[in-house]
């Protein structure tokens, strides 16, 4: 067996050996023999089959054991050769090549280590920036947000038409081709006219109705619809309407705040401070994520330089090019599908961005770990049990899926680059 090692960069090195298959076949056989130990084959006591009969029986499956211990004891003289320790080591190493040669195998392996970045100083990557002061209409506007949350609905006393934004409170019973369908009526049923909860045409037709008032109205449901003998039916409903009412939005006053605050010493003040911690936030969020955090990550990568893993690089490529592939026609896919140079073309066209990513996310681990920030398994779950109640999916469920998916170190590295980020900024207070 030889093995030479290749310095490529200070992230990669290149592994060639030439192995006898001499070498294999003497670890095929000391393979079968530790094998037909265990072994159970009828007829032959445990421990008492023949090496041969093993060979036979398993012959695909210990050849390819001997090749692999082969490969290992050549990557392990190369390791040693070239001092590299296996905790430094990143990704799989990626064979380039491996094919029988007369009477040898030839192999050519890539391996790379994880970069050693030297941080030094590095406080000049931190733009200079002040919290803004939210304006009084934005304060306003949170004020107003408080108070819609405690909207209450009331009848009108006015003798006036059902309009836009009132709410019906109605009952209704729906007819296809004259008899009466399930799950078509209710009573006392409230319904909010604009809201769009109802099929095209319902709530439309209803504005203009007085309370007390009778209507048949016609109405087409759509072709997509779920129930299958309504889809694309023309339908009656008959409604009588039995109350209007409107939405009456509280004062915006020291009772607002003691429900809002839920105490019971809370003023307007109290209120009107928060409403501008809230605005604030959010400004404060909006100029993290289209600026500040951008120039950042961009201050990095421009400050520091370092031989990148290219097993990493060539990962992230591959992610970049499948999202970029997601956007393109059938026809640019299937062209990409049947020409190997236009794949080639496509991974290239995001070579640069896949660098510019594996960079960042080095330094950002590095800094990190210099700044001490880390993100616990509880604070993951609670962005996922989060994002779940936005989204109206089950919270356990949502967390099986990033973890059967492998997404929660994803998920992990983008929460420790934000709480990196604001520490630097002193956004945290």
């Amino acid at each position: 067996m030889t093995v030479n090692v290749e310095k490529l960069d200070n992230a990669n090195y290149k592994i060639t050996a030439t192995i006898d298959k001499s070498d294999i076949d003497a670890k095929l056989d000391k393979v079968a023999k530790e094998a037909a130990k265990s072994v159970r084959v009828d007829g032959f006591r445990p421990g008492k089959v023949p090496v041969a009969v093993v060979k036979k029986m398993y012959g695909d499956k210990l050849a390819q054991d001997a090749e692999s211990e082969a490969v290992r004891e050549a990557m392990n003289i190369a390791y040693k050769e070239a001092g590299i320790k296996q905790e430094e080591i990143i990704g799989n190493p990626v064979f380039e090549k491996f094919e029988d040669k007369d009477d040898t195998k030839e192999m050519e392996v890539i391996v790379s280590l994880k970069p050693q970045i030297e941080l030094g100083d590095y406080s000049d990557i931190v733009p200079q920036y002040e919290k803004p002061e939210p304006s009084e209409e934005e304060i306003n506007a949170e004020l107003d947000n408080v108070a819609q949350r405690y909207v209450k609905a009331k009848s009108i006393d006015e003798d006036r038409a059902l309009q836009e934004g009132d709410i019906a409170v109605f009952d209704f019973k729906g007819f296809l081709d004259g008899e009466a369908f399930e799950g078509g009526s209710a009573e006392n049923y409230e319904l909010k006219i604009g809201s769009k909860q109802f099929i095209e045409g319902f709530e439309e037709q209803m504005t203009g109705m007085k309370k007390g008032e009778e209507k048949t109205i016609t109405v087409t449901f759509p072709k997509d619809y779920q129930a299958a003998n309504l889809a694309g039916k023309e339908t009656q409903f008959e409604i009588k309407l039995h109350d209007i009412k409107a939405e009456v939005k509280p004062e915006i006053d020291d009772e607002l705040a003691k429900k809002a605050l839920a105490k019971e010493d809370a003023t307007l003040e109290d209120l009107k401070n928060q409403a501008k911690e809230i605005a604030q936030s959010a400004k404060v969020r909006k100029d993290y994520e289209e600026e500040l955090k951008p120039k950042i990550l961009e201050n990095l990568i421009e400050k520091y330089d370092f031989d990148l893993p290219k097993n990493i690089v060539e990962q992230e490529i591959d992610n970049l090019a499948n999202q970029k592939a997601q956007t393109l026609s059938e026809e640019e896919i299937k062209e990409i599908q049947n020409s190997k140079e236009k794949l080639d073309e496509l991974r290239e066209s995001v070579r640069e961005d896949a660098q510019k990513s594996v960079k960042a996310t080095f330094i950002v681990d590095a800094l990190a770990k210099a700044e001490e920030v880390e993100i616990s398994d509880e604070e993951i779950n609670q962005v996922l049990y989060y994002e779940a109640l936005m989204s109206g999916q089950d919270p356990q469920k949502l967390i099986e899926y990033y973890t059967e998916n492998n997404l929660i170190p994803v998920i992990k590295m983008g929460m420790i680059e934000d709480k990196l980020f604001a520490k630097l900024l002193k956004l945290e207070d």
